[in-house]
């Protein structure tokens, strides 16, 4: 009666066949975990501002006399140092709505200019609240000019009041909003993710397909071995 001989593959060959079939090295797998962080944080950078963007574009059509906002929350960009240094040219601000009534001496508030051409907004700090008869309206100063705004501001040119700022953040929307601008900080992140995405799936069935290759040699061998038994 035959006998059979069973044939055992030690797990170390065949991790350096494997290896060696698919190319795969401690280098190249860092990489591509790499490769992957890289894709996700650009996708989580990128996304927000996209819907963001998308959003406030699309209700500034459809309300084209307000200041588009996000559950009462909005952004303007600073393109003047009249608040230095609190808040200075370059900035990205937030402010949110608010009821006139909440207004109070201190606060900075976004108003459309009255003095201006009624789309122009400014970001001035409140130095008196009067309420005559008239109705309610702030006289208002930028901190770094040396007397308060000649027109008061009526309560209903408020648009909001300030929270926040982000140094510098305007600068690179307002660039972002130029052609070189979306080529570079748009277009160019989406083709690049695209394109490692196909380049990471074509390694990927490179990979299977070596994986596949090297476990056929192993069974033909076998097979081949038992035959000959």
């Amino acid at each position: 009666m035959a006998q059979h001989e069973r044939m055992n593959v030690s797990p170390g060959s065949y991790a350096a066949a494997r290896a060696k079939s698919t190319g795969g090295t401690p280098a190249s797998s860092f990489r591509h975990k790499l490769g992957t962080a890289v894709g996700i944080v650009l996708c989580v950078i990128l996304l927000p501002m996209l819907v963001v963007n998308l959003t406030l574009i699309v209700r500034s059509f459809i309300n084209p006399n307000e200041v588009p906002s996000i559950g009462g929350v909005f952004p303007l960009i600073v393109v003047t140092d009249s608040m230095y240094p609190d808040i200075q040219g370059g900035d990205l601000i937030i402010c949110h709505t608010t009821d006139p009534e909440q207004v109070q001496v201190g606060d900075i508030i976004a108003f459309f200019d009255p003095a201006g051409n009624g789309t122009s907004i400014v970001t001035h700090a409140v130095t008196q609240v009067e309420n005559g008869e008239a109705g309610l309206s702030w006289i208002t100063r930028g901190i770094a000019n040396n007397a308060d705004d000649a027109t008061p501001v009526p309560a209903d040119k408020l648009v909001g009041i300030y929270q926040t700022r982000l140094p510098g953040v305007g600068s690179v929307v307002m660039f972002m909003q130029t052609v070189p601008g979306i080529i570079l900080c748009v277009v160019c992140p989406i083709l690049l993710l695209v394109a490692w995405d196909v380049v990471r799936r074509r390694r990927y069935e490179k990979r299977m397909r070596a994986e596949a290759s090297l476990l056929q040699s192993e069974l033909e061998e076998l097979r081949a071995r038992n035959s000959q038994m």
